[in-house]
């Protein structure tokens, strides 16, 4: 049976916020003084792994659903054996892959990945490749405005305000890329030493745009970005907002915000044009044909298309807010509601509500989470935005709407995008979850454990209460310790995490087997873990090989890749990504497998956040009792540890505030006290007039 590209996507080379954000809790800064892609030269290349290696790890991820000695383990052992014979497809496709290696650059990997991972995806991309991260609110957040914000139809200043103060912040960032100021990241040894890590992808993110095409799509990346220009939506207009004076110097927050306020009067005015960006969340098919016919009746809409490559970002002035409460205000960033003043194509796409709430919207195609994730850290640290130095009094250009010559065929393209778009959007359920009753200090300093690992025990233990039969589980790695290295499979499941899973709610098991359960199967994810960021994972490996396939060894549908425990073993309805520590915002993505969920959680001191989201439509997937179930399995795993009465986290502070609050007031009368009773000689002349009493003292 032939595969879609849709198939290919998800049973070989799943993606998504299962991003590369957890590498960001994990790296560090080298001396800033050191040029930003200076140590490029000394970042090692990707391996390709060892195929008995891959493949003796494949057979071990079978085994949490078939146990070693079952007819079916003995089938695909079968199977992989006949796989890996010296004149097995295997070697065959192992040599040619070698042989691939050396004509590469960079990396044996890195066009196989942007390809099949990414490109050839003809499915709407605004919910299963996207991702969104919605931002804390910014300091000086009127209060007002998120419990009543101002009607549809209207912005409000203070958006405007933030607006520009990210815009500037965002500039200073990508100037730190451009000036390669950037402190680099880096991995810490035990003993302390740091080595480097790739960073290329931060060449990827100002000016990258994804290209609709035909069989597959371009994405289009340019470093330095020389465009002096971002792109500003608003009531789903587009606009040529120059950010930088004409000869490429910096202005005030005031002026940018001139710019906004001129962009939010004009997009009052009548003539309106069609909603372009809403082609961006449609079939990509569709959007290709729909851009082509644009670019061929008019040379203006050829020159938008150029102008929307070029342009720095995009930004997105809402005209509505959605609900104060989180569960629904995180929804405006995930899609737009109904994908309106949107363009989903462009790398970055800041959005503000008119109530001041703020996130991006990221197309995942050019970089992992990692590298936004930093961005996104800067400028929320930076809020409220400061004028760089040596800003120019000058004037910026006046803006420019873009206008746009339609055809009927393409009028239809956008209102069947539109369909779709709200389709997918209605079919999509995404809830949050803010855990305090304890975070990565208790899991650390009670429960002995990598924190990551303890959630991933969470995750699946949940699920087993749920769904009672096991499934396979992602969670991605960085491998940016490698030249142009991107993300690997970290598979969560193993016989040993299934075994704890099983184990935890049996009454008939004792809590030492219990914690003895819990401590085998942590170690064996830290094992998953090493292996996936040192390049040694077996899901990009076998990507490789399936790419190293002709036409007729792909048409005969090999055993190795048809057999249905391939698919099995990487169908992940569980699928999961860290980016802790996740101060400053939450994020999270679309479910990629229709019985699945996508999870996103950052780890804090003292608290965990999910983001959870699955398909309404799928009676499995129930995303609000997962949640429920979560958190009461992330409370009762404290049973297995000792001061299990002990609890760290948000929750615990609440509880005890009138405690504290008691112990602080008493330490000030204590304090008074003391200071009275040190200057009672003093205050007694003063205020009585009387000597003091040597004797007393």
């Amino acid at each position: 049976m032939k595969r879609s590209a849709r198939d290919v996507y998800l049973r070989v080379t799943h993606v998504k916020l299962s991003h590369s954000c957890r590498g960001l809790a994990s790296t560090s800064s080298v001396n800033n003084t050191v040029k930003t892609f200076s140590q490029q030269s000394k970042v090692p290349r990707l391996p390709i792994p060892s195929l008995a290696e891959s493949t003796s790890k494949y057979l071990a991820s079978f085994e949490p659903f078939h146990p070693k000695g079952s007819d079916q383990y003995n089938n695909l052992n079968q199977i992989v054996q006949d796989f890996c014979k010296p004149d097995g497809l295997g070697t065959t496709l192992q040599s040619r892959l070698i042989e691939y290696e050396k004509t590469q650059p960079n990396s044996w990997l890195e066009e196989i990945w942007l390809k099949y991972a990414y490109l050839m995806w003809r499915y709407p991309s605004m919910i299963n490749v996207n991702w969104w991260c919605q931002f804390r609110d910014h300091p000086g957040q009127p209060p007002e405005l998120l419990s009543k914000p101002p009607p549809k139809g209207v912005l409000s200043a203070f958006q405007i305000q933030r607006a520009a103060g990210l815009i500037q912040n965002t500039l200073t960032f990508k100037e730190s890329i451009d000036n390669q100021t950037l402190s680099i990241d880096s991995t810490k040894a035990k003993d302390g030493s740091r080595t480097p890590m790739c960073m290329n992808q931060y060449k990827n993110q100002f000016g990258a745009t994804r290209m609709p095409g035909a069989p597959i799509d371009e994405i289009l990346t340019q470093y330095p970005a020389t465009g002096k220009h971002i792109i500003v939506m608003c009531r789903d207009q587009m606009y040529r907002v120059d950010v930088y004076t004409a000869s490429g110097e910096r202005v005030p927050v005031k002026e940018l915000m001139r710019q906004l306020f001129v962009v939010g009067q004009q997009s009052l005015d009548d003539s309106s044009q069609p909603p372009i960006g809403v082609l961006t969340g449609g079939d990509r098919d569709v959007w290709f044909k729909a851009y082509t016919q644009l670019v061929e009746t008019s040379p203006q809409n050829k020159q938008n298309f150029e102008t929307i490559k070029q342009a720095l970002f995009v930004l997105c002035l809402d005209d509505y807010s959605t609900s104060q409460n989180l569960d629904a205000s995180h929804h405006q960033i995930f899609h737009g509601m109904d994908a309106h003043n949107r363009y989903f194509d462009k790398a970055i796409e800041i959005v503000v509500a008119n109530s001041g709430r703020a996130g991006v919207n990221g197309e995942h195609t050019p970089a992992d989470a990692v590298i936004p994730g930093r961005f996104m850290d800067f400028i929320l640290s930076n809020e409220p935005a400061a004028d760089p130095a040596n800003v120019s009094s000058a004037a910026l250009p006046p803006i420019q709407k873009l206008e746009w010559q339609t055809t009927p065929s393409v009028m239809q393209a956008i209102e069947s995008a539109g369909k779709i778009c709200k389709e997918l959007i209605d079919n999509t359920s995404s809830v949050l979850l803010h855990y305090d009753i304890y975070g990565g200090r208790y899991i650390k300093e009670v429960a002995k454990t990598a924190p990551d690992s303890f959630v991933q025990m969470a995750l699946q233990l949940a699920w087993r209460r749920m769904h009672q039969d096991p499934t396979a589980v992602y969670e991605s790695a960085s491998t940016r310790s490698f030249l142009h290295g991107r993300t690997e499979t970290i598979r969560s499941l193993s016989k040993e995490s299934w075994q704890f899973a099983c184990n935890f709610d049996n009454d008939d098991v004792l809590y030492a087997d219990k914690r003895r359960d819990f401590a085998t199967a942590i170690a064996t994810h830290r094992k998953y873990q090493k292996d996936a960021s040192t390049g040694n994972g077996i899901d990009r490996h076998f990507l490789g090989l399936r790419a190293m396939m002709d036409a007729s060894e792909q048409s005969s549908s090999p055993p190795f890749f048809s057999d249905p425990a391939f698919a099995l073993t990487s169908k992940y309805r569980l699928s999961s990504s860290n980016m802790s520590p996740g101060d400053w915002f939450y994020g999270g993505f679309g479910p990629v497998y229709e019985d699945g969920y996508g999870i996103n959680y950052a780890i804090g001191n003292d608290g965990i956040k999910f983001s959870i989201s699955g398909n309404l439509k799928c009676r499995e997937t129930r995303v609000r009792e997962f949640r429920s179930t979560l958190e009461r399995t992330l409370t009762d795993m404290m049973i297995l540890f000792p001061k299990r009465t002990e609890v760290w986290g948000f929750g615990w502070q609440r509880a005890h505030a009138r405690e504290r609050q008691d112990q602080i007031y008493l330490a000030m009368m204590k304090n008074l006290s003391d200071q009275y009773i040190e200057k009672k000689d003093v205050l007694k002349e003063k205020y009585s007039g009387a000597k003091p009493n040597k004797k007393e003292k």
